[in-house]
């Protein structure tokens, strides 16, 4: 049995100043960054979804409704795809990137930077049967891989006071959702 602690999505687009922020992206990112420092051995693998947007299409619009398409963001190598700066990169086993050329949400259709290998069965090889989840925004992407490792098999704890929504209630509807699936609120 081993354990994961699964950083989604915390770049800087998605933190105050970025082109979709969300109001607590920079206080998630810095609470995240000291939990790694505190906790990161308590964990046998770390990994990283990243949104990673080349051409996704009808994702991005001039006009966004703001649950089917979305303003520009983390568009692939750019400044705003970039991790947190206080995000303690050189702890992170692999980065899985997803939303190349349609909207993806969950890590789990996220492949290994310069692989094809998908999240799931990255784990799986490295018998990881428990995740601890974080991350931004716990009304989508948070939401989204949480409920996917749920699907898989995996064993969930979300560790609420590291994500960030994008809206608060929406926010609050999501954890609910993921302790009826299973997932354990921390």
């Amino acid at each position: 049995m081993a354990r994961a602690l699964i950083l989604v999505d915390v770049q800087k687009d998605f933190c105050p100043g970025g082109s979709l922020a969300t109001e607590r992206g920079d206080e998630v990112a810095g609470k995240i960054g000291a939990y790694q420092l505190s906790h990161g051995a308590e964990y046998d693998v770390v990994v990283v979804t990243q949104d990673w947007h080349i051409d996704p299409g009808e994702h991005f619009s001039e006009t966004p409704d703001f649950k089917n398409s979305w303003p520009i963001h983390c568009v692939a190598d750019s400044a705003g795809a970039a991790m947190h700066e206080r995000i303690h990169t050189d702890s992170i086993d692999e980065y899985f990137r997803k939303g190349h050329y349609t909207a993806a949400y969950s890590g789990f259709e996220g492949t290994a930077a310069g692989e094809e290998l998908l999240l799931g069965p990255w784990l799986k090889n490295k018998d990881v049967t428990d995740l601890d989840i974080v991350g931004i925004a716990t009304d989508h992407c948070v939401r989204a891989t949480a409920l996917d490792a749920l699907k898989e098999g995996f064993k969930v704890r979300i560790l609420t006071s590291m994500c960030s929504a994008v809206d608060f209630n929406a926010g609050d509807r999501a954890l609910e959702e993921l302790h009826e699936a299973g997932a354990v609120l921390v």
